[in-house]
Formats: C-alpha cells, sequence, structure tokens
C-alpha cells in the first residue's frame, strides 16, 4: 500500500507534552515537515526561548539550542555568523521576543541578520502563569489585569510585525494563524519562504504566527477559534506586511 501521510522524521514518536486545544504542536509540526521537504532536517539548528516553545525540544530530533529569555535572537546571531551556511530558526513566544526580549528582536531585525523568526502569538504569557504580555488585547483578562487589560495603566497592544515591517533590513515579514487548517497551510508556506529568503539572499525574515491558548484564556478549545476570528483578528489582521 502507498503511503500519502507519515510524521515528519523531525519528530518524535512521543506524547504531546503541550496543554488541550494548544497550537505549538500544530507549529512543530509543520516546521518539522518544511524541514523534512527542504532537505534541511540534519543541517537546520532551532533556536528555542523559555516559555511554552521549552517544550518543543522533547518533539524534536534536529539540532537545537536553548537560550535565556529573550536572548534568542544574540544567541542564533552569534551561530549564524560562525557558521553563516547552516539554517537558523528562533521560535519564540510573544512574551518572550515582544516584552523581555523585545529590544533583542529589533536590533537582529534592523541590521538584517540571516534568521528566520518565528513568534508564536497567543496573547499571554503561557508557561509562567497566564499574566498579561505586550500582546494582551485591550480588555482582555489575564492573572495580572484580572479586570481586563486598561490602556490608560499598560498601554495597547503591541503589533511587534507592523515595527519590524518599516524597517529597510528585513526582506519577508508576514502574520498568519495556526488555529485551524486553512489558515495553517499558509503558514507552512511562510516558513518555507522564511527558509528560503535566509539560505539564498541571506535575508531577514519575521513570521508571526497567531496561537490558540484554551487554559490561559479560559475557553474550550474549539470556542478558541471563533474568538480568534471575532476578537484577535481585527486587531492583528493576517497577510504579508514586508515582500521584497
Amino acid at each position: 500500500m502507498e503511503k500519502i501521510y507519515a510524521r515528519p522524521t523531525g519528530l518524535l514518536n512521543t506524547s504531546n507534552p503541550y496543554c488541550p486545544g494548544c497550537s505549538h504542536p500544530t507549529i512543530s509540526k509543520i516546521i518539522a515537515e518544511v524541514l523534512d521537504e527542504m532537505g534541511l532536517r540534519d543541517n537546520a539548528l532551532i533556536v528555542y526561548a523559555i516559555g511554552c516553545t521549552t517544550l518543543s525540544q522533547v518533539m524534536f530530533t534536529f539540532n537545537m539550542a536553548s537560550a535565556l529569555h529573550g536572548r534568542a535572537p544574540s544567541l542564533a546571531t552569534g551561530y549564524k555568523r560562525i557558521r553563516p551556511d547552516q539554517p537558523v530558526i528562533l521560535i519564540q513566544g510573544d512574551g518572550d521576543a515582544i516584552a523581555i526580549g523585545a529590544s533583542e528582536t529589533i536590533n537582529t531585525a534592523s541590521r538584517g541578520e540571516p534568521l528566520t523568526v518565528i513568534v508564536v502569538n497567543n496573547q499571554i504569557f503561557g508557561m509562567t502563569g497566564g499574566q498579561m504580555s505586550p500582546t494582551t488585547l485591550t480588555g482582555q483578562a489575564s492573572t495580572t489585569s484580572p479586570n481586563g487589560r486598561d490602556p490608560s495603566v499598560t498601554g495597547y497592544p503591541v503589533r511587534m510585525a507592523e515595527m519590524i515591517a518599516i524597517l529597510d533590513a528585513p526582506r519577508y515579514v508576514t502574520r498568519c494563524g495556526v488555529f485551524a487548517p486553512k489558515y495553517t497551510i499558509k503558514a507552512k508556506k511562510a516558513i518555507q519562504k522564511g527558509l528560503e529568503i535566509q539560505i539564498n539572499e541571506k535575508g531577514y525574515s519575521y513570521i508571526e504566527l497567531i496561537s490558540a491558548c484554551p487554559v490561559n484564556w479560559h475557553m474550550e478549545p474549539v470556542d478558541t477559534m471563533r474568538y480568534i476570528e471575532e476578537s484577535v483578528l481585527p486587531v492583528y489582521p493576517l497577510g504579508d506586511l514586508k515582500t521584497k
């Protein structure tokens, strides 16, 4: 019998370490598929950050490196400058890339380091207790904003992709979704494009993935899809923000 679908070779046959309904396993799967299809499984390095992305280390068979909180861009930059021909992928959460590591993210993009940066935006600090992050929506509740985010106190949601898109150096900036199949297909293509730009053009790519966090949103997984469509996408619209 012809096999038409199989587990990517970059994923271990292990139990899922993530919460029910979390989008991270989908992200891990499409990254593994892209690296398989591009023949990069044995050559690529994945730099993961502190947060829910840390759990991916028990799923992948790739070369991986762990960075301090917010410092994944610096670690990746140093490695890439030493090994310029090795593809490097960063996987960060919004708390890591846009809060603790905001300066690292902006300056790495401004320099145009040849990296493929994947930022998972679920509008919350997921692993550390559900605190408000820079991407938390106005009025959205969290453990540190139980009555909802108040812009007069904590400001408005940060749109990092839009900020990076106005910089000169980045070659590809996009926002995709991984909360429903029709969006996940586009997200996979975006990751492939980001790697192609890194390999062929020595360019920087920023790929933001809108993700669900049912546990910290206090929702059933099935309800998160409608919530994202109705509440999240008006603030963080999907699509390419910059292509060169």
